[in-house]
């Protein structure tokens, strides 16, 4: 029986719900064999909390993949997160140029028109020259907007979304999907793929948690590593991390992260679910031709 092989590639945060610590799970619970190489290790997450421990792991990067290609291991795909140097970029770069698999990028970096803390415009020149080499990233607003060298539009409406949806393909990417989309009393997700424009749309929840954006990422590789067509890898996406959020809603002690290990067993149902669950009026509603 078929089972993809995944290789996600970020930093492992002890306490906190982000990146390799929510990528791992979710991934494998949707029936995808999960490979990481942490880029990272930090005792919390950046989100909230001070005097955090942090231990860079560049150095071990190559030796790992070198002995991955020694014993001829290959992937599926590949999924990149927070990557937090020009040398991660690089090595990254690499490693796409020599296993095989699609090239999924989160260009994790910045948020709310700024960016993270340690980034710089340059960084984000670079995170746009790795995208270059992927079949799909997945940026929010301010992150493409720096990408791109344009001016941040603040909150992304469709319109928007499908402005600048056509200038990040033209950084040599197969797909670009614009998450944190805003639909009148709804938020969710455009894609583009340089001949239709797909999205999806859920309830606009007035919550925010750390790590959403990873939570998103994730479901979205496993259902791309699944074969899984655009429209349905979007839906997957979406309703999973909304199911997260709303079991996470009130829960003041978990505003470090959503409460998504709850949820997984939906995900298992998504998935298993048919190829896209999508009806005529619902093309309609969200897809343009």
């Amino acid at each position: 029986m078929y089972q993809p092989r995944i290789l996600t590639i970020q930093d492992i945060s002890c306490f906190g719900k982000c990146s390799l610590t929510v990528a791992l799970p979710i991934i494998s619970a949707m029936g995808v064999e999960t490979v990481i190489l942490p880029t990272a290790v930090l005792s919390t997450h950046t989100g909230g909390f001070k005097n955090f421990t942090f231990r860079d792991l560049t150095e071990d990067i190559k030796p790992v993949t070198d002995h991955w290609k020694a014993e001829n291991i290959d992937f599926n795909g590949i999924y990149t997160g927070y990557l937090g140097s020009f040398e991660q970029l690089r090595l990254v770069g690499e490693i796409f140029d020599s296993f095989g698999g699609f090239k999924l990028v989160d260009p994790v970096m910045a948020d709310n028109g700024k960016l993270y803390t340690g980034f710089t415009p340059e960084f984000a020149l670079g995170m746009a020259k790795l995208c270059s080499k992927a079949d799909y990233i997945v940026p929010n607003i301010t992150e493409a907007s720096f990408m791109l060298g344009r001016e941040y539009p603040g909150v992304c409406t469709p319109a928007i979304a499908r402005d600048f949806l056509p200038r990040l393909l033209e950084l040599g990417c197969g797909t670009a999907v614009l998450t944190g989309v805003v639909e009148n009393d709804r938020q969710g997700v455009v894609a583009y793929d340089g001949r239709d424009y797909t999205e999806y749309y859920s309830d606009n929840l007035d919550a925010k948690f750390h790590g959403t954006g990873d939570v998103w990422a994730s479901a979205f590789c496993g259902a791309v590593a699944l074969k899984k067509d655009l429209y349905t890898s979007l839906r997957i996406a979406v309703d999973f991390t909304v199911s997260c959020i709303r079991r996470s809603i009130g829960d003041d002690e978990h505003r470090y992260g959503v409460r998504f290990e709850e949820s997984i067993g939906e995900l298992a149902g998504m998935v298993s679910a048919g190829p896209s669950g999508r009806n005529k009026k619902e093309k309609a509603k969200y897809r343009f031709l």
